[in-house]
C-alpha cells in the first residue's frame, strides 16, 4: 500500500533527523551520537498500521476535505504537543518567529508564554512592552484570543496569533487568580525592540542591572555594563554593591546566562544538563576570575523568573555568591533544542534537564529565595515631611556634596518594595563589613 509506505518513511525520517542545529536554549551539536541502529529499527508497526487506517478514514469520511499535507502536519503537532508544554513543531513562520525572538526584534505584544492545562500562561511580560503597559501580569492565563477559545491550541499557533504588524490590535480574555470575572484587554501591537540589559546607580556606589531576557548578546552586554559601572562608580566612590534584577525574565539562551554567571563566579560550576543522549550531558564552568570579587550581590527573582534566569540565580545561590531576594521562581528546569527539518521548518524538542551546581533540579519547583519578600502592588505612599532647614528661604548653602538620587530612582524605590529592600540589604551588609573591619 503506497500510502502506508509513505507514512512509514515519514516516521523514519523524523526519528533519524539530522541535528546540526541552532537551539533556543542550548546548542547540542549531534543528537544522534548515542542512538543505536536497534533503536531506529524498533518502530511500533501495529500503531503505524492504526495510524494509516485512521488517516484513511479521515480522508474518506470527514465532513470536509482536508489536504493530506495538513493532516500529516496536524499529526506531527499532536505528537509533540503530548510530550510536554515546551516541545513543538514549528512551521516556517513559527521558526522565523523563534529566531526573531532570540534576536530581540519582532512585532507583537511582548510576552513570554507557555501552555498550561490547555490554556496559555503568561510567564512574564517584557519590560515596557504593549502587554506590560496594558497591565498583563506574570501568571495570567489567556483564555481567548480575539473571541476564540485557546483550549487545545498548540503553543506555536498561539504565538503566531499573538504576533502581528505594528499598529494592529488584538483582544484578549484573561483569567487572573483572585479575580471573579475574566479580564478583557484590547492591546495594540508594536515593534518589540528588547533592550535586554539596563543599568544605573540607585545610590552612590550601589549599582542596579536589569536583564529582561537572555538574548544572543545579553551575556556580552552584561559584562560590558558591569565593567562600565565598575569604572564609573557614582561620586568617585568605588563599587560597593550590585543588585541584579531577574524578575519577570522568562529565560532565553543558555550560553548568555552562563556568560552572566561566569562574570560573577571564580572557576566554579555554573550548571550541568542531563539527557538520554551523550551530547545532552554537558557541564558549564566559569573561568578563573570574578569581575567584582568580594562585592556583595543581591539577585531579585519572582514567579516570572524562568529557565535561564533560574540558572543564574541557582548558581549564585549554591556558591553563596549572592543573596536571592523576592518570591519563588517559575520552575522551568528543562532545555529545548531546535532541530531543523528542512524547507524552513523545525522541531523544538526537550532534550535535557538542567541542575544547579549542588545537584538541585528546578523543574516544577523553582528557586526558593534566601529572603522572601512578596511584591506590594500598591504604591508605597511618600510621607509628608516636616518643615526642615533646607525649606527655609535664604538658608545657608551646604558645603559638602549631597547624596542625591534622580527623581526616577526615588520613584522606583518608592514604588518597588522588593528593590527597596534589596538596596537596604546591600547597604546593611556594607555597614556590617565596615564595622567588623574596625574592631
Amino acid at each position: 500500500m503506497k500510502f502506508a509506505k509513505k507514512v512509514s518513511i515519514l516516521f523514519l525520517y523524523l526519528l533519524t533527523v539530522s541535528s546540526s542545529t541552532i537551539s533556543e536554549e542550548q546548542e547540542i551539536s549531534d543528537l544522534n551520537t548515542s542512538r543505536t541502529k536497534s533503536e531506529h529499527s524498533r518502530l511500533p508497526l501495529k500503531e503505524l498500521r492504526a495510524f494509516t487506517q485512521v488517516f484513511e478514514q479521515i480522508r474518506q469520511g470527514y465532513i470536509e476535505k482536508v489536504e493530506d499535507q495538513q493532516l500529516l502536519q496536524n499529526a506531527i503537532t499532536g505528537m509533540l504537543l503530548e510530550l510536554d508544554p515546551h516541545s513543538a513543531y514549528l512551521s516556517k513562520q513559527e521558526y522565523m518567529n523563534l529566531q526573531e525572538n532570540t534576536s530581540g526584534h519582532y512585532g507583537g505584544l511582548g510576552i513570554e508564554i507557555s501552555a498550561e492545562d490547555g490554556l496559555i500562561k503568561v510567564i512574564a511580560p517584557i519590560d515596557n512592552s504593549p502587554a506590560e503597559r496594558m497591565g498583563i501580569r506574570a501568571g495570567d492565563l489567556i483564555v481567548e484570543i480575539n473571541g476564540s477559545s485557546v483550549r487545545g491550541l498548540a503553543l506555536p499557533r498561539a504565538i503566531e496569533q499573538l504576533r502581528g504588524e505594528k499598529g494592529s490590535s488584538i483582544d484578549l480574555s484573561v483569567f487572573r487568580d483572585g479575580e471573579d470575572e475574566l479580564l478583557k484587554f484590547n492591546i495594540i501591537r508594536d515593534k518589540i525592540y528588547t533592550s535586554a540589559v539596563e543599568s544605573r546607580f540607585l545610590r552612590p556606589g550601589f549599582a542596579y542591572i536589569r536583564i529582561s531576557q537572555f538574548q544572543k548578546d545579553s551575556g556580552e552586554d552584561f559584562v560590558e555594563t558591569l565593567k562600565k559601572l565598575k569604572g564609573e562608580s557614582s561620586n568617585n566612590l568605588k563599587l560597593l554593591g550590585l543588585i541584579l534584577d531577574l524578575r519577570n525574565n522568562p529565560g532565553g539562551l543558555v550560553p548568555a546566562a552562563v556568560q552572566v554567571a561566569d562574570a560573577l563566579l571564580d572557576n566554579r560550576t555554573i550548571v550541568y544538563t542531563e539527557g538520554r543522549m551523550v551530547s545532552a550531558n554537558v557541564s558549564f564552568n566559569s573561568n578563573p576570575g570574578d569581575l567584582i570579587p568580594q562585592i556583595p550581590i543581591v539577585v531579585l527573582i519572582n514567579g516570572g523568573s524562568a529557565s535561564a534566569s533560574e540558572i543564574v540565580a541557582g548558581a549564585l545561590q549554591d556558591h553563596r555568591r549572592a543573596v536571592i531576594v523576592g518570591t519563588q521562581s517559575f520552575g522551568k528546569g528543562s532545555v529545548q533544542t531546535v532541530l531543523p527539518l528542512g524547507d524552513g521548518r523545525a522541531v523544538k524538542l526537550t532534550t535535557a534537564r538542567y541542575f544547579t551546581p549542588k545537584g538541585r533540579s528546578i523543574q516544577a519547583q523553582g528557586i526558593e529565595p534566601d529572603i522572601i519578600i512578596p511584591k506590594v502592588n500598591s504604591q508605597i505612599p511618600i510621607q509628608k515631611e516636616r518643615l526642615r532647614e533646607s525649606d527655609l528661604e535664604g538658608h545657608l548653602a551646604v558645603q559638602q556634596q549631597l547624596d542625591k538620587a534622580s527623581a526616577i530612582e526615588l520613584e522606583d524605590l518608592n514604588n518597588d518594595n522588593q528593590l527597596k529592600e534589596a538596596l537596604n540589604i546591600l547597604r546593611g551588609s556594607r555597614l556590617f563589613r565596615t564595622s567588623g573591619s574596625e574592631t
